[in-house]
């Protein structure tokens, strides 16, 4: 850097060229120096709590770079109201802390919060530790995970501490930086200790480190692990509960076996297998094994765990913003634009029939740029053993291309779309017995997908977890809540989520989307006041309320 001159670190998407920006293989990020970011860079800056953010205060040491620095909040977010679960699941870590503790299991199943939940207890246990930094993993895929979680740090507030978000895929970049919290978000991702992300993990946490000595961990995830075998990261929290060091849980040499040998002292059912220790097969021993363990952490005071169930009621739905890559968003907005031309046209000419050909070209247009991001999320919700029911209104546009993606990534794929193209049913049941981990629909009604479902033939359908996605948003509230009650139903609770590009006209049709379908859960007739503001906002009041609600899918 010359006189006046500072580092700017850009998030550039793998394989991409851009002018003017330089791969520092020190860093392993682009780089710019200069006194100003010219204009075809800013859309790379990296936003608030991102790594590029961290590195470029490391970078720049001394200089004052932007202007919302750690312990003021940006004035564009808007404040979040923790629910009482959230704000006594913070109380519940704080009070583990407080005590000396040095790993809190957040296990509440889908739908509770454990994300608001974390942050805020995260920052209470930074107040009262005189923490600076917090690092939070986070799941992929990185365009819906990453953005999530600095949105709620924001909305939140940042407590005056450091918060750096990642995914697991990059815990190299921060492996030689000191950490005084750490949120291991969906660690479940922490299984298996013959792993690359374990080994760095291993490192960045301190798991080896004497109980005193180690950052303070927060590991939040709804499926902890299939046996208790698998939980290898709550080691550190089994060591302290039981008042033994971390040195007779972990070696250097095979962390596993250690694991394994101390779970089996501790008086847990571990045989040795033909691939090394295995869980006991005796099922008595068994749902001993899981009271014992659970007990370690559940029993001793304050806990070291907390598990709440989501009450069955309304289905647990939110929005899921989509950060477009630059070039995404280039294209998003030439189709925003030839999209408004095209309705003005029509609104000129009165012409509803293009009207509303402009307006379903522009949903499957806009639904296109996205599908690489709703691939991404289903593959990663099957790899947490999640199955997903994945709901789209285009065929062209939408349902053969996330279908065909996710079968080149190997997944099997039920299909209930298309006329006569499938047979609804045998697709159906694929998905319900397991054989197919996703299914792509566009029904609306009269399926069933949920899980632990008696099927016809006396069978029970796969008892896996089911969560939602809607690629593009329905308009109609009423018709989005049918689609929900395929999973969400018979007493299984299944969140969904509405897809929608972050910063554009469909990040406003998704919030009221989320409202419509809460909404219709409550009351009859809740589309009419939903269809007025989604047409206020496409310019397409002018339509008949049919234009909005019949896609021709």
């Amino acid at each position: 850097m010359g006189p006046g001159e500072r580092t700017w670190v850009l998030d550039v998407p793998y394989g991409t060229q851009v002018d003017d920006a330089a791969w520092h293989p020190a860093v392993r990020m682009h780089l710019y120096v200069g006194r100003s970011l010219p204009a075809h860079l800013v859309p790379y800056a990296p936003g608030p709590h991102t790594l590029g953010r961290f590195l470029e205060r490391t970078l720049n040491p001394g200089k004052a770079l932007h202007a919302a620095e750690p312990g003021e909040a940006p004035d564009t977010v808007g404040a979040l109201e923790p629910r009482r679960l959230q704000f006594e699941a913070a109380d519940a870590i704080a009070e583990r802390a407080a005590a000396g503790g040095r790993l809190f299991l957040l296990a509440d199943e889908p739908g509770v919060g454990k994300t608001i939940s974390a942050v805020l207890g995260a920052t209470a246990v930074g107040d009262l530790r005189g923490a600076r930094r917090v690092l939070v993993v986070a799941d992929r895929p990185a365009a819906i995970t990453i953005g999530h979680w600095c949105r709620t740090i924001e909305a939140l507030g940042d407590g005056g501490l450091e918060w750096v978000v990642i995914t697991w895929d990059r815990l190299d970049k921060v492996k030689d930086q000191d950490w005084d919290v750490i949120v291991a978000d969906e660690a479940h991702a922490l299984r298996r200790t013959t792993t690359k992300r374990w080994k760095l993990w291993a490192r960045i946490s301190g798991h080896g480190k004497p109980h005193d000595k180690a950052p303070f961990v927060i590991a939040t995830t709804a499926t902890p692990g299939h046996t208790p075998l698998e939980l290898p990261y709550l080691a550190p929290a089994y060591a302290q509960v039981l008042d033994e060091p971390m040195r007779a849980w972990t070696s250097a040499g095979a962390p596993g076996a250690a694991f394994a040998d101390a779970l089996e002292r501790h008086g847990v059912g571990v045989e040795k297998g033909r691939y090394g220790a295995a869980w006991t097969a005796d099922p008595a021993r068994r749902a001993a094994d899981l009271k014992l363990v659970r007990s370690w952490l559940a029993d001793v005071r304050p806990p070291a765990m907390l598990h709440r169930a989501a009450p069955w009621g309304p289905v647990p739905i939110s929005g899921m913003p989509v950060a477009l890559t630059p070039a995404e968003r280039t294209a998003y907005e030439a189709e925003w634009g030839e999209f408004c031309r095209e309705m003005d046209l029509a609104r000129r000419g009165r012409n509803v029939a293009k009207g509303r050909a402009a307006l379903l070209r522009f949903r499957q247009k806009a639904g296109l740029i996205r599908v690489d991001s709703t691939v991404a999320w289903i593959a990663q919700q099957v790899e947490a053993e999640r199955q997903v029911a994945c709901s789209v209104e285009f065929v062209a546009t939408a349902a053969d291309p996330i279908a065909d993606r996710l079968r080149d990534s190997g997944l099997e794929v039920a299909t209930i779309y298309g006329r006569d193209r499938f047979d609804p049913e045998a697709e159906r049941l694929r998905f319900q017995t397991g054989a197919a981990k996703v299914c792509v629909f566009t029904t609306v009604a009269s399926i069933s997908l949920h899980a632990g479902e008696t099927l016809a033939d006396g069978r029970q359908a796969s008892t896996e977890p089911r969560v939602g996605v809607f690629h593009q948003a329905r308009f109609s509230g009423i018709a989005g809540r049918q689609v929900t009650g395929r999973t969400h139903r018979d007493h299984q609770v299944s969140p969904w989520h509405v897809a929608y590009a972050e910063g554009t006209v469909e990040e406003q049709v998704g919030r009221v989307m989320v409202e419509r379908i809460a909404a219709a859960s409550d009351t009859v007739g809740s589309d009419t006041t939903g269809l007025a503001e989604l047409a206020a906002l496409l310019g397409a009041d002018w339509l008949p309320p049919a234009s909005l609600t019949d896609d021709g899918a």
